[in-house]
């Protein structure tokens, strides 16, 4: 059998997808060229690349949702970006997309997460309000662009210019991300929305009989209940919610179908400059996710226990933001160059941000914190800490 090379695979692309799919051979290219590989195409090298970097091996120790060691089977955010690659390679393939861009942009989505979850987010952007805020996806983009240092002629993974694209969250008159990174966006609100409400069941945060009221739950159990009416209560609970996410995939997946259809964009171009995104759900399923989406929030990310957590999870990263702030000289040495040239905040929250939630406990306890504090946050785990 010959060698299927780079470009026998741009020609499958050409023949097999969409033709507003976004094609490797009409990728506009890297910041710092390179010669194009024998083997692989573009999105396929990107993809390769974001899988072997430092930062995406750190994601197996961030949060996804805290639960203060509530199990070993809880989601990570590494489980979370692969769960979410998984959702957007299968839109993609009903859609006749490129999997490969949507499964980097997905792959590298999260790079820039900081430790323990969304609301040290919102305390790092803060505590960062002075000097240009943060947020995780521009903090994505950032550690694709310049933080990671693996290669001698550039900082960066030196990505193409559709997966930066895919990362940037900054918003362009008349321009919609590609139709792969649409894909990405509602992979991931999948996978928020199921997810999270399967590890707050699993945790015991939410009882099953509160998820009643919910249209999107109460009609899943119900139709699963018609053929499986002997069902153990855990099993059907674990059913239900895998049942759900496939749910959300089936209605993307022919809402979006529906809207290419209709528009019929004559390349990725076109489908790009659309009045409005092409890849969407239903509005009646977009209600009824709205209405799942708020009974979380309500229930789940409010719920006492993870509120508490979340507020000692917060202080320890403001309490090293404070003391790195003070002693800039203990980050590590490369972060030198950037102290001088974008200041010491951004350096220090640069420096938090790539933390996993173990080496923020780790930094917290050698400078700053009490074993109280540590012991709350991980009660499994004090042993390492010091």
């Amino acid at each position: 059998m010959p060698l299927r090379n780079r470009k026998e695979w741009e020609r499958r692309e050409a023949l097999s997808l969409s033709p507003y799919a976004t094609k490797s051979r009409e990728s506009l290219g890297r910041r710092y060229p390179e010669e194009s590989h024998d083997v692989r195409p573009e999105f396929q090298r990107d993809r390769e690349r974001i899988v072997h970097c430092a930062a995406f091996r750190s994601l197996e120790y961030k949060t996804q949702l805290p639960l203060n060691g509530s199990g070993d089977h809880v989601r990570t955010r590494l489980t979370h970006t692969i769960e979410v690659a998984s959702l957007s390679r299968s839109i993609c393939r009903a859609l006749g997309l490129n999997e490969d861009l949507a499964e980097a942009v997905a792959l590298a989505r999260d790079l820039g997460h900081p430790p323990f979850g969304h609301p040290v987010e919102h305390a790092l952007d803060q505590l960062m309000q002075d000097s240009g805020g943060f947020g995780r996806r521009r903090q994505s983009l950032r550690v694709v662009e310049q933080l990671e240092v693996k290669y001698p002629e550039f900082n960066g993974l030196n990505l193409t210019h559709e997966v930066r694209q895919g990362l940037d969250p900054t918003p362009r008159p008349g321009h919609h991300p590609s139709l792969e990174s649409q894909v990405v966006d509602l992979a991931d609100e999948i996978a928020h929305s199921c997810h999270d409400l399967e590890d707050a069941l699993e945790s015991g945060l939410i009882d099953p009989s509160a998820l009643l009221h919910i249209e999107l739950w109460k009609e899943t159990e119900s139709a699963i209940r018609k053929n499986y009416a002997r069902l153990d209560p855990e099993r059907t609970r674990r059913y239900v919610a895998r049942c759900l996410a496939d749910l959300l995939v089936e209605d993307a997946t022919r809402s979006s179908d529906a809207l290419l259809t209709e528009a019929q964009p004559a390349s990725s171009a076109d489908a790009q400059a659309f009045s409005r995104r092409l890849i969407a759900f239903t509005l009646p399923m977009r209600v009824k996710i709205q209405n799942l989406r708020t009974f979380l929030h309500e229930n789940l990310y409010h719920h006492p226990g993870v509120r508490d957590v979340n507020q000692r999870s917060c202080q320890v990263l403001q309490g090293l933001f404070e003391f790195y702030h003070l002693h800039p000289h203990l980050i590590a040495d490369r972060a030198a160059l950037r102290i001088k040239k974008e200041g010491v905040r951004r350096a220090v929250c640069d420096f938090l941000a790539g933390l996993t939630d173990r080496t923020a406990l780790q930094h917290y306890a050698r400078h700053v914190g009490t074993d109280g504090l540590l012991r709350e946050l991980a009660p499994h785990a004090t042993l390492s800490l010091v």
